[in-house]
């Protein structure tokens, strides 16, 4: 199978594409990608000199690029998206391109090539905020944010090309996905990232927020097992099955990492801040998918690669980055 990966320098996209060429020797592997702050080619390092993985570098708006990228391809995974909440809530514009304008361009050009297989990489936060249960693929869409605005307009677009024109969607919405290679303005990433400097870790409100945590590896392993054997049109959970409080989340990469809990620093909650996200992950599992990383023994993977691969990070954490940093926690 020769597949377009978007957004394949990004933190899911190079553990997805990392994941392909591990686990099918005979797949092709196309990474498409604009190269923003998040999209790093040193994520893809070690494959770069495999024969089956080319790199286009270009924007997933622009047709022509994308025609010519998805050329000759079996099936597209689409996980290019701007994702960080943050960002979107001080400038949603970016999302509304990226994630809602770049994914009709990438349906028109799959129904213009006749793709056999569409999948539309999504997140549990197009369901909103859920009091209590967990989400399943047929509830309604109560996004509370622009980025999962944008990811909910996304989502109805690609189905609406398989209602319309029958191109072989299928949607996938992951639960907080972590592990190594992520940007680290989110936050498993930006606390181990800050606690190895010593620095306080910025918790928001009351840290009594409850997500639902996925190690990538796993998540990857479903996309590329609903890739394969999901059917068209369908929409798969892929949730990790541990709900946890951010504080709690905080108080355990601070064990990890021998430091102590006086740098944590509340500041001033995220407007519209869901409370909790739940998945029901249940049709996926029919499938034959389980995690196969518990929660612990990924969180310790994941705090220890950070640990030792401070030379991928350190770059990351200054310039732009500190500009950001500054302006979204300094003085809150």
């Amino acid at each position: 199978m020769k597949l377009l990966v978007t957004g394949g320098a990004g933190f899911i996209g190079s553990n997805f594409i990392r994941h392909v060429l591990e686990t099918h020797p005979e797949d092709r592997v196309v990474n498409l990608d604009t190269l923003t702050y998040a999209g790093n080619l040193e994520n893809v390092r070690d494959v770069e000199g495999d024969p089956r993985y080319r790199f286009v570098h270009g924007d997933v708006g622009d047709p022509r690029l994308v025609r010519e990228a998805m050329g000759g391809v079996d099936a597209v995974v689409h996980l290019a998206a701007e994702s960080h909440v943050d960002r979107a809530n001080l400038a949603a514009g970016e999302f509304l391109r990226t994630n809602v304008g770049g994914t009709g361009t990438l349906l028109d050009a799959a129904r213009e090539l006749r793709i056999a297989r569409f999948v539309q990489v999504s997140t549990d936060e197009v369901y909103g905020s859920m009091a209590a249960g967990a989400a399943r693929e047929s509830d309604p869409l109560n996004p509370s944010n622009p980025y999962s605005a944008s990811k909910a307009a996304a989502d109805l677009l690609a189905r609406a090309y398989w209602i319309t024109h029958r191109l072989p969607v299928v949607v996938t919405r992951g639960a907080n996905t972590f592990g190594p290679y992520q940007y680290p303005e989110k936050v498993i990433p930006l606390f181990v990232t800050n606690a190895l400097e010593n620095r306080p870790l910025p918790l928001y409100g009351d840290g009594r927020q409850v997500r639902d945590w996925l190690y990538v590896l796993d998540h990857c392993a479903a996309i590329d097992l609903v890739l394969r054997h999901g059917g068209d049109g369908e929409i798969y959970n892929i949730g990790g099955g541990t709900g946890i409080e951010n504080r709690e989340l905080t108080r355990r990469i601070l064990r990890l990492l021998g430091k102590p809990e006086s740098l944590i620093q509340p500041v001033t909650d995220r407007p519209g801040h869901d409370r909790r996200y739940a998945l029901d992950a249940s049709k996926l599992r029919a499938l034959g998918w389980a995690p196969r990383h518990s929660f612990e023994q990924a969180l310790e993977t994941t705090v220890g690669w950070y640990r030792t691969h401070e030379a991928w990070w350190r770059p990351l954490r200054s310039g732009l980055f500190t500009q950001y940093y500054d302006r979204q926690y300094t003085n809150r």
